[in-house]
């Protein structure tokens, strides 16, 4: 499994230096939600990162089965979105508390 990074260039400029290699540059609405949908159909994906506020930015029907998607587990990073913490988002997604 691999860990896929979507976003604009400053934001997955960390994540391509640190070594992931499925880094990808979406500089507009179009072109993120084409790389969403197209990560999302990885098999290799396990876990996919955006930037919350790009999930602003996308398609409801989009933004409703990055919700609830198992696989590629989804993670936001950025501003808290929903009021839930990273706790509560790995718990919904993987469905076991994995700090007890």
């Amino acid at each position: 499994m691999e860990i896929a990074v979507i976003g604009n260039r400053e934001f997955i400029l960390g994540f391509r230096l640190a070594g992931i290699r499925k880094t990808y540059s979406a500089e507009n609405d179009e072109q993120l939600t084409n790389l969403i949908t197209k990560a999302m159909h990885d098999s290799e994906v396990g876990i996919l990162v955006l930037n919350s506020s790009d999930m602003m930015r996308i398609p409801r029907r989009l933004h409703a089965t990055l919700e609830d998607s198992v696989k590629p587990t989804v993670i936001t990073l950025g501003i808290e979105e929903g009021g839930l913490s990273m706790r509560e988002r790995i718990k919904r997604s993987v469905g076991v508390d994995l700090w007890k």
